[in-house]
């Protein structure tokens, strides 16, 4: 009986083959924060619930929050929150047809991060001296 053999078809494009790039990190960085952003947003409504059910599970909820870990995942979720707006503008301006050259492509994608970081830190200097 004879070997049947699958046809050798051509394989896509990988991301082993693919250089990475910045526009590919600040890609894959959006699609993280929107997931992280409805995580958080459970937390939110969480918070939320407790403060309904009366002032025992409101400040459990404020004791958790207030703690070192607490505080550290709402750092995280302001940053989350700030890097999608930043990275939904970053789209804005290419549904603009604007900044596709590469050399600008590169630019948004770096200063995404530095614009969100920066905006985070600034947030939560003003919160904590107030």
């Amino acid at each position: 009986m004879a070997e049947v053999k699958p046809a050798a078809r051509p394989l896509s494009p990988h991301l082993q083959i693919y250089r990475w790039s910045w526009t590919m990190a600040m890609s894959i960085a959006h699609r993280a924060t929107g997931v992280a952003l409805y995580c958080g947003t459970l937390l939110i409504a969480l918070w939320l619930v407790a403060a309904a059910s009366g002032p025992g599970p409101y400040e459990t909820a404020q004791a958790i929050a207030g703690s070192f870990l607490g505080r550290l995942v709402l750092f995280g979720y302001t940053f989350a929150l700030l890097h999608h707006m930043v990275g939904g503008l970053r789209h804005f301006v290419w549904d603009m047809g604007r900044g596709f050259e590469p050399q600008a492509r590169m630019n948004l994608a770096k200063y995404s991060v530095l614009v969100s970081g920066g905006l985070t830190v600034l947030v939560w200097a003003v919160a904590l001296t107030r």
